[in-house]
């Protein structure tokens, strides 16, 4: 139970007993103006399409505006009338030869009560005895689609900064609920990353699973947990074939995205820690956090 802004509101709802879970870290993401391409949502459902089994849900009565999100009536199987609200779906993902599992939140960034929400988000890491959040976000920019997208990490908590090689986030402007999240958890006292990755904004309305992976592979080079990021590589291809096809008889856009490529090969490259230190590291840091 939550006690919301609005008054008390019951939004964090628990549908199967939680089974046993070690250390798991809380993976989330939120369809809306920071999920580009459905690059992020598309990162945690491929998480999820590995084995998630769904354990509660966020209600979605007290965030949306349904004039702006309508919810959606289908014929079920079995000829019942369903309507299917935008509730944000709790999910859990034993990885039994891992030290850690993961817990999965996914949905749509919510209209109101941002607060709230993320007060529940952080009543579930909490409830799951999660031992670091980490968000998945994506973000227009000028980057080809030809290239391996760009991840930028970042968290608040300095000493994991360091270790993981992380940025402290130094944006100063409007936010989503993302940014009132974190905030949240580091009031908590909550570990949290945000990895976010960087969408071509000339196919910034398609869904990307090359950026989609992009995410997923950071996210287990800096973990060590394995993902289904290797799955993504064949829709990723043809997705990149079918945007060099659409572009082909334009001399402009050709060239436009030509000078990006340029100017993405010019950029320095920092050097990117060998994968299974960055684990170790990582796996420190989070059992000094348990002791």
């Amino acid at each position: 139970m939550v006690c919301g802004h609005a008054g008390l509101v019951t939004v964090l709802q628990w549908t199967a007993d939680l089974p046993s879970l070690r250390s798991p870290i809380l993976v989330t993401a939120f369809e809306g103006l920071f999920d580009v391409g459905g690059a992020a949502t598309g990162a945690v459902e491929s998480l999820r399409g590995t084995g998630g089994i769904e354990v509660g849900v966020i209600d979605a009565d007290p965030f949306f505006d349904f004039s702006e999100r309508r919810p959606e009536i289908r014929i079920a199987d079995d000829g019942r009338r369903v309507i299917d609200w935008p509730d944000h779906r709790i999910h859990v993902l034993a990885l039994p030869d891992q030290s850690r599992d993961l817990v999965l939140v996914e949905g749509v960034e919510p209209h109101l009560l941002w607060r709230t929400f993320s007060d529940a988000i952080t009543e579930v890491a909490t409830a799951v005895d999660a031992a670091m959040v980490v968000t998945f976000g994506a973000m227009i920019a000028e980057v080809p689609h030809t290239r391996p997208p760009t991840i930028t990490g970042s968290t608040t908590d300095a000493d994991l900064a360091a270790v993981m090689r992380l940025d402290q986030p130094s944006y100063q402007g409007p936010t989503g609920v993302i940014g009132v999240l974190h905030e949240r958890l580091e009031r908590a006292g909550i570990p949290a990353v945000s990895l976010r990755a960087s969408v071509p904004h000339y196919v910034s309305g398609s869904p990307n699973p090359k950026a989609s992976g992009a995410l997923l592979e950071r996210f287990e080079r800096i973990t060590g947990l394995p993902t289904s990021w290797a799955d993504l590589e064949d829709e990723a291809r043809a997705w990149e074939h079918r945007v060099d096809e659409a572009m082909a008889d334009d001399d402009d856009v050709t060239a436009y995205v030509r000078r990006l490529e340029e100017h993405y090969d010019r950029r320095a490259e920092s050097s990117i820690p060998n994968a299974d230190d960055l684990a170790a590291e990582f796996e420190r840091f989070l059992r000094q956090q348990d002791d």
